[in-house]
């Protein structure tokens, strides 16, 4: 019965997944309701803290980006790459992995991908090569990120089960695994792919006056708009929270407010710092209030609570009643081939589009099996799999920002533009990240 009941949570993802974000969210709801009222499993609780991570940190970042911040970061990260345009395809993963390593997100290097692309054809290169490099960097900083909900949600788990383990360990390890990954998914993408004179779908775009026009003659660049300075006080507040966190993680003394009691969790730590230099933004910079929904930030970020919200609690339900039969012929497995828990990571990935959402899911599991936080670390970036199934926001964006026709979903669907780079950057990842998790954690 448990097997069938695998299949049908499977089911239900696959199905939700058809519609994406919200739809993924709401469908699980129906698998949540099913499996208590129907297969009888007790329900677990909500994955409330992630939730309010989340909605902490879009809420800050939302009114950064109403503030103007996210164009002068922009600005910043154009200037970087008009500097430097013979090394775009190395510089451009490491501006977008900055960018999400920054703000807690990725879903906010979309207006700097058309800039990557402009670059490139104006110097003769590949938009391939930059471009998806660009787009799978931005989400493998996500679990570099100390704002991100996936690591929050890891410190919160382990810190219960191994005291020592604090946001800056966690992070030692992260940090230089992805930075490993994006340099390796950059250094294979400098000879990714024909040359732009041997490409025959460019000459053939070459040939059509529209496309040559938009080609040749276009100019995508954020750098003549001129902003005011409240745009770069807004950056620096926000840096300004982002070293708050991080000082206040290193001591725990600070967090420590009652003699001889607990110190608060980093998880409550992240959204009070957030919604208080989000509220020091909104003074500062007097953003209107009104501005601060219609940003892409705010409606990506409302989006993933919502489907975290179903996937992990119907997902969470069913681990929780199946875990006590499952353990004994997992255990085996995991201990003697760790790779197969990062095997597991990503395939879930793959099929929620999350890494918060994956990693609710299976760090749970994972700690229930008795695997050690090490290696729970180490692993960590095999939560990035959407590359996959090309079918995430910032990949279809890069694809359609494109106007060369070099970044593309192959003919066989998963002969795509974002498969090889992904692969490279994870496996390289996990690989670094595993041997810094039995130094750093032990």
């Amino acid at each position: 019965m448990l097997y069938f009941e695998f299949l049908f949570l499977l089911l239900v993802l696959y199905i939700g997944s058809r519609y994406g974000g919200i739809g993924l969210g709401v469908v699980s709801g129906i698998g949540l309701v099913i499996e208590v009222f129907i297969f009888k499993m007790p329900p677990t609780s909500p994955p409330v803290t992630v939730m309010l991570i989340i909605l902490a940190v879009v809420t800050c970042a939302s009114i950064l980006e109403a503030a103007g911040g996210l164009k002068y970061m922009l600005q910043v990260a154009e200037r970087i790459l008009r500097k430097n345009p013979k090394r775009v395809t190395i510089i451009a993963p490491f501006v977008t992995y900055a960018m999400t390593f920054l703000l807690g997100t990725g879903h906010a290097v979309y207006s700097i991908m058309p800039i990557i692309g402009d670059v490139a054809l104006k110097n003769g290169i590949r938009p391939e090569r930059p471009m998806a490099a660009a787009s799978v960097a931005s989400q493998i900083a996500i679990t570099a990120s100390p704002l991100s909900a996936a690591v929050v949600y890891y410190l919160a788990q382990l810190v219960d089960i191994d005291a020592s383990i604090t946001l800056m360990s966690i992070l030692m390890v992260t940090v230089p695994a992805t930075l490993f990954g994006t340099l390796m998914l950059s250094l294979y993408s400098l000879r990714r792919g024909k040359e732009l004179e041997d490409d025959e779908e460019y000459q053939a775009r070459l040939q059509d006056p529209v496309w040559r026009e938009k080609i040749l003659n276009t100019t995508s660049t954020s750098l003549d708009e001129e902003l005011p300075t409240t745009a770069r006080n807004a950056v620096l507040i926000f840096l300004g929270a982002i070293v708050s966190i991080v000082i206040i993680a290193m001591w725990p003394e600070v967090r420590t407010i009652t003699d001889g009691g607990a110190p608060i969790k980093m998880s409550v730590v992240i959204q009070m710092m957030m919604l208080a230099f989000g509220g020091v933004i909104l003074l500062a910079t007097k953003t209107d209030p009104r501005d601060v929904p219609n940003g892409v930030v705010f409606k990506s970020g409302m989006v993933a609570a919502i489907a975290i919200f179903g996937i992990a609690w119907m997902s969470d339900t069913y681990f929780q009643y199946a875990m006590p039969q499952f353990r004994a012929g997992i255990v085996d497995m995991v201990t003697l081939h760790p790779w197969t828990f990062a095997l597991s990571l990503f395939i879930v990935s793959v099929v929620v589009n999350s890494q918060a959402a994956t990693a609710r899911m299976m760090l749970p599991v994972g700690l229930a099996l008795g695997l050690e936080p090490a290696l729970v670390i180490g692993l960590m970036p095999a939560v990035y799999g959407y590359f996959f199934i090309p079918n995430y926001p910032s990949d279809i964006a890069t694809v359609n920002f494109d106007s060369s026709g070099t970044t593309k979903i192959g003919k066989y669907y998963f002969n795509h533009s974002f498969m090889s780079v992904g692969l490279i950057g994870v496996v390289s990842a996990c690989i670094l990240g595993y041997v810094l998790g039995q130094i750093v954690i032990g």
